[in-house]
């Protein structure tokens, strides 16, 4: 198996589902007020619970998971850089990511 490939499927995968998350997340907090305001009648409460449901998988924001942007890792991730720490460790020693250096005391 090559990890090239599965490394890119992963991070593909991410930028699928943060798009379609973004693209989804007005219709959705919009349907999440109407099922959750007491005030609607509990009919037009039930087909927004409906359409909530009905939502593609990779639409819910609960499919976000923070993965390496450069491998694909799914553990170890600094939120900041989106990178792994093995990569943010390469990177800083690299002189890639300004204002990081290597610790000496």
């Amino acid at each position: 198996m090559n990890f090239r490939v599965l490394r890119n499927a992963r991070v593909r995968r991410d930028i699928k589902t943060r798009e379609t998350v973004a693209a989804t997340e007005l219709i959705r907090q919009a349907y999440r007020y109407i099922t959750r305001n007491e005030q609607f009648p509990q009919k037009i409460r039930q087909q927004a619970q409906l359409m909530l449901n009905s939502f593609p998988r990779y639409a819910r924001p609960t499919a976000i998971k923070n993965r390496c942007v450069e491998t694909g890792r799914g553990r170890g991730i600094f939120r900041d850089s989106r990178l792994c720490r093995y990569q943010f460790r390469l990177k800083a020693l690299n002189g890639d990511i300004p204002g990081v250096k290597k610790a000496v005391w």
